[in-house]
């Protein structure tokens, strides 16, 4: 008997046991926290996985099966000129404008279809943080100066953690482009403006599902707000007859699929949510039953959701427990985050930093958070470094990106944005 692993296993087993043997069930705030750990979960279902991560993994899906590797490697390869790969990288992050957790299928389908360290981080900070909406909201309700400190940080940031992770790991990538046996997916005999149309809309309708109205009036927000469902509509048509014209699916399943969805617009007319899960659901089907590149095309979709969302709800449940939600307490009380984060000293700088990182902000939340934060006597330079540091990190965010480029890759990715933010809020609360 080895004796050595059966100690361990029993190091294991009395500490779990004297964990819950001294739970502090009962007590107020352990009992609030567990309430607030399932809420933040229930709320992060309802908002986030069936109108934003689906759809992020059929995306996801999508890139590996549609995309060819030799596309992938030409712009964003170990070996592609850093200027094209960075400028692609950052831009098609910035223009998804999704949250820390949204954004983590389709960074792990470009890394595993042959993405180089360096350009994949950069869309993976890219993408949450580069959120154009978001930038101009932080300047019109927390004031200029934070709005375009926040632009030139997100921009500045996503280059330069993209150049040092490639820099810090550069043999590794070195030699993992050599030791690449990753699979080469044609096209599919169609024409690159093709496949550019087929993932615009994909990627269309996850923004036009997610895009959310606000409390003010006459803004173009509201506006667009008020006709997503039309977009959508519009959107899911061009989709079905992409899938007819060039991806070889039946014409009477799509418009089956369509008499389905309508249906269940017309016995659940408020709100489009039901609607849009019928119709994905009914497409996964399509897709499973058709066989060829469609059954391709969900296999690798759903093992994008079988790999991420585990963890993320594991990870959610944490945050939840520890911070609570927006206006609620968790174990570790508001107040002391308040405290921590007066005034513009590197200590401010880093926690603001370090509590940035590991909160979930859905997008746009972390305005009003700073809002009230700022009220109370938060300074600006840790408002910004938590700007910088929040929206592209979170708790479940590190669970999946350890899950898809190891450990010790992302300690560094999460150090580079940590130091970056403190150091960047230091400047900018001096300056």
């Amino acid at each position: 008997m080895n004796w050595k692993k059966e100690w361990k296993t029993l190091a294991w087993l009395t500490g779990i046991f004297l964990g819950i043997y001294y739970l502090p069930v009962g007590r107020e705030r352990f009992d609030l926290s567990i309430l607030e750990s399932l809420e933040l979960a229930k709320w992060y279902a309802r908002e986030h996985v069936l109108l934003c991560l689906i759809p992020a993994f059929f995306i996801a899906g999508a890139i590996g099966v549609f995309v060819s590797q030799g596309s992938v490697m030409k712009y964003l390869g170990a070996g592609a000129k850093k200027v094209v790969a960075y400028a692609v990288a950052s831009v098609s992050g910035s223009i998804l404008a999704v949250c820390s957790c949204t954004v983590l299928p389709l960074f792990a389908g470009i890394y595993r279809m042959g993405a180089g360290l360096g350009p994949a981080t950069a869309f993976l900070y890219a993408g949450p943080a580069i959120n154009v909406l978001a930038i101009i909201l932080t300047a019109r309700i927390l004031g200029i100066e934070l709005g375009v400190a926040r632009a030139v940080g997100a921009v500045v940031f996503s280059v330069v953690i993209g150049l040092l992770m490639h820099l810090i790991f550069r043999k590794d990538e070195a030699k993992r482009t050599a030791s690449s046996s990753m699979p080469s997916y044609e096209d599919q005999g169609r024409a690159l403006w093709k496949n550019a149309v087929f993932f615009f809309i994909l990627v269309a309708i996850m923004v036009a599902a997610t895009w959310g109205g606000c409390n003010c009036s006459d803004s173009f927000q509201n506006t667009i707000y008020g006709l997503k469902e039309p977009i959508l509509s519009v959107l899911s048509v061009l989709l079905g007859i992409v899938l007819v014209l060039w991806m070889r699916i039946k014409a009477w399943k799509i418009i089956a699929l369509t008499a389905v969805v309508l249906l269940a617009a017309i016995l659940y007319p408020r709100g489009f949510t039901v609607p849009f899960v019928v119709g994905m659901l009914g497409l996964s089907v399509i897709l499973t039953t058709g066989g060829g590149e469609g059954a391709e095309w969900f296999e690798a979709t759903f093992g994008f959701a079988r790999q991420i969302l585990p963890l993320l709800f594991a990870g959610v449940l944490v945050a939840g427990l520890l911070l609570g939600r927006v206006g609620y307490e968790g174990l570790i009380p508001s107040s002391w985050i308040e405290s921590a984060v007066g005034g513009n000293s590197l200590q401010a700088n880093f926690f603001a930093s370090i509590a940035g990182a590991f909160m979930y902000f859905a997008t746009l939340t972390e305005i009003p958070i700073l809002q009230g934060l700022l009220g109370s006597g938060m300074g600006k330079g840790p408002a910004l470094a938590l700007l910088l540091a929040g929206p592209a990190l979170s708790l479940p965010n590190m669970l999946v990106i350890r899950s898809v480029m190891g450990t010790k890759k992302t300690v560094t990715f999460v150090a580079l944005v940590v130091v970056m933010a403190t150091l960047s809020g230091l400047i900018f609360g001096n300056i």
